[in-house]
């Protein structure tokens, strides 16, 4: 039945899906797999690095990409559809400032790209972008923001977030385990993007790539020696929380016998 509405985006099926929408957000699904956390002093984005051929330049293989000096994102899709709305973001950023003399906001920023998704909805003859954006930043105020976007245009806040392939059960672990005590330190913040990428990507500085961005500075990212230490900071609280349960139990069984 979907075959019938497949060669035009601007037609309907009979139960209100736009199909062409919806295969853009299956080339999503089957990106590489990104996170983003908000913390009270830093964000952080987290991506899955892809090995790249022995000939390749690494530097030219990038999930992360910065928009302005307080500005930065990540993504999961079609990495050609990525680049062109990562470089018309970036001239409205310096359009905005050249207009207005203020750095755009997070929000307007993001509400640009969705704006720019969306009329690729509506537009006979051509197909949505097949990519998602996480969006972080800090705003001129100081705030922290970490926005997401999707092929058809939508856009929604959020405290922490992944998208891409195994997105879902990431997002299960950020729900579990994301609290606002927790991100009240810089490390802790870092290590949570961490460990929700891990959930689903090989332990490892080779198999991620980790930026982020303190209130006031730009982005950094880490070096593959900082990440490999946060990684054995997870395994060892791993370890000790493993060993806490095991005495809780080994107690509860002494207390019953």
């Amino acid at each position: 039945m979907s075959s019938n509405y497949d060669g035009a985006i601007t037609v309907f099926s009979p139960d209100g899906h736009l199909f062409q929408v919806e295969y853009a957000q299956e080339a999503v699904k089957k990106g590489t797999t990104a996170v983003g956390v908000r913390g009270k002093e830093i964000v952080v984005l987290g991506v899955e690095r892809k090995s790249v051929a022995k000939l390749q330049e690494p530097r030219t293989v990038r999930k992360i990409c910065v928009l302005d000096d307080h500005v930065f994102l990540a993504f999961a899709g079609l990495t050609a559809d990525a680049r062109i709305l990562v470089n018309a973001a970036r001239v409205e950023c310096q359009s905005h400032k050249l207009s207005v003399e203020d750095p755009v906001s997070l929000e307007y920023i993001t509400r640009f790209i969705a704006s720019k998704k969306q009329l690729y909805t509506q537009s006979n003859g051509r197909r949505p972008f097949g990519i998602s954006m996480l969006i972080v930043g800090f705003d001129y105020d100081g705030k922290a923001h970490l926005y997401q976007t999707d092929p058809s245009g939508t856009y929604h806040e959020w405290k922490a977030n992944a998208i891409g392939r195994s997105s879902k059960t990431v997002q299960e672990f950020l729900q579990k385990n994301y609290t606002d005590e927790l991100i009240e330190s810089d490390d802790e913040t870092i290590k949570l993007a961490l460990r929700a990428l891990l959930e689903v990507v090989q332990s490892g500085s080779k198999n991620v790539e980790m930026a982020v961005m303190k209130r006031g500075e730009g982005m950094k990212l880490l070096e593959n020696e900082e990440i490999d230490r946060y990684v054995a900071e997870i395994e060892k609280e791993k370890e000790e929380e493993a060993e806490r349960k095991k005495q809780k139990k080994a107690a509860k069984a002494a207390g019953m016998s």
